[in-house]
């Protein structure tokens, strides 16, 4: 009972960051999942709770979605996450997760020396969603790159976040199925996969409400800081 608070706990803080900055509870939530179910029930757990969490996010700002931009960006991620896939065991983890830290700053200093302009915004998000489809295949989830790609969209704040759910929304939901064939999935994987997904909804609403208030300029740094804080931490660790 204690277990399965913590992870409503996590499930619920978790849902607050990725719901107020678009990404980041995947990165608190899958050690608590780890220690609590293992790595084989861990993965599609997290998929689940990220799609529930994605849903939810998607759907209170569903006027606000963008929708060109995320079919722009589908059209690449949805072929080259089955690629990434394919590829899983042939690549190191730790170089991998680097290369996605290094990715994010990157597209951080384009946003900030305001370079993206140069570039065809059809081409960021084609080529952006290749990637972060590939990434997403390979290891699990290459959600900061996304956030960091519609960040320079230069969206309000609940069209950033809500379109930028959408995207993995479809991504999760892919992968969602794919796990359902080729592992098993118990009654207590699913009260548990309810439980969690709960938890996202409120943390969801709850973070809806506060970006609802912020200034666009305010939530863009906010959200820069914390894509510096965690790629910095990927390209050190791995």
């Amino acid at each position: 009972m204690l277990e399965n608070s913590l992870l409503f706990i996590g499930a619920y803080v978790a849902a607050v960051i990725s719901g107020a900055a678009g990404f980041g509870g995947a990165l608190l939530l899958l050690p608590l999942l780890v220690a609590k179910v293992g790595v084989t029930q861990a993965v599609p757990l997290l998929t689940i709770a990220q799609f529930i969490g994605n849903l939810s996010r998607a759907g209170f700002g569903l006027s606000e979605i963008q929708w060109k931009p995320v079919g722009l960006f589908l059209l690449g991620a949805l072929p080259l996450s089955v690629l990434g896939a394919l590829s899983f065991v042939e690549m190191p983890k730790g170089l991998v997760t680097r290369l996605i830290g290094l990715a994010i700053l990157l597209f951080v200093v384009l946003k900030y020396f305001d370079l993206l302009r140069a570039t065809s915004t059809r081409m960021v998000l084609f080529f952006g969603g290749c990637a972060v489809g590939f990434l997403s295949g390979l290891v699990g989830s290459a959600g900061p790159i996304g956030a960091a790609i519609f960040l320079s969209l230069g969206l309000p704040p609940v069209a950033y976040v809500a379109s930028e759910a959408t995207t993995a929304l479809v991504m999760h939901g892919v992968k969602a199925i794919v796990y359902q064939y080729y592992i098993a999935l118990d009654r207590q994987f699913w009260v548990l996969a309810a439980l969690m997904g709960l938890a996202m909804v409120l943390g969801t609403w709850s973070a809806r409400r506060v970006i609802g208030r912020m200034p666009r300029v305010k939530f863009e740094r906010f959200v820069t800081v914390l894509l510096v804080t965690i790629s910095g931490y990927m390209v050190v660790h791995g």
